[in-house]
């Protein structure tokens, strides 16, 4: 008796016909190096997941607020990678971005370090602002701490701010 017989035979993932990627089904992570190039790297990886899920729309504000989200990260993280999410829900694209710079207990260090971090992020809140979505920063939550940056921009705002760049 053959070893298969007697088995169900159940479709292999690679026999099943691929399900195009939606724009609901946009939930992506990744680690990059605190480095230089990885603002760069970030936008492009943005710009392909955008359009893989049919959200070209939101590309422009979404690529910019994402490269400003990682170049502060990058100058201000003390270890050598950051964390990186995008997630799609309720019409609006959540980026947040993880780096290990912890949150100072002395209020006039936290009050300093608040103050660059918002500074470097001036591009960041226009964008934002120009989309009518949320942005800012804090604690972590997670274990070892850090910094959690995060932007969301609805899509019908980013949408905007892409036919309002237009020529």
């Amino acid at each position: 008796m053959p070893a298969t017989a007697g088995l169900c035979p159940i479709a292999a993932p690679a026999d099943l016909p691929p399900t195009p990627p939606t724009p609901d089904s946009l939930s992506y992570s990744f680690t990059l190096p605190a480095a230089p190039q990885s603002p760069a790297i970030a936008r492009a990886a943005a710009r392909t997941i955008l359009r893989a899920h049919g959200l070209e729309d939101m590309a422009d504000a979404a690529v910019q607020a994402l490269g400003e989200l990682t170049a502060c990260a990058y100058r201000l993280a003390p270890t050598a990678e950051l964390y990186v999410s995008l997630r799609y829900r309720d019409e609006a694209l959540r980026m947040t971005l993880y780096d290990a710079h912890p949150r100072h207990t002395h209020p006039r260090l936290a009050t300093a370090c608040d103050t660059r971090r918002r500074a470097a992020l001036r591009v960041l809140a226009c964008v934002v602002k120009a989309c009518a979505g949320d942005w800012g920063f804090g604690d972590a939550r997670e274990p070892g701490g850090g910094t959690r940056m995060w932007a969301v921009l609805p899509r019908e705002g980013a949408r905007t701010y892409t036919e309002a760049a237009a020529p």
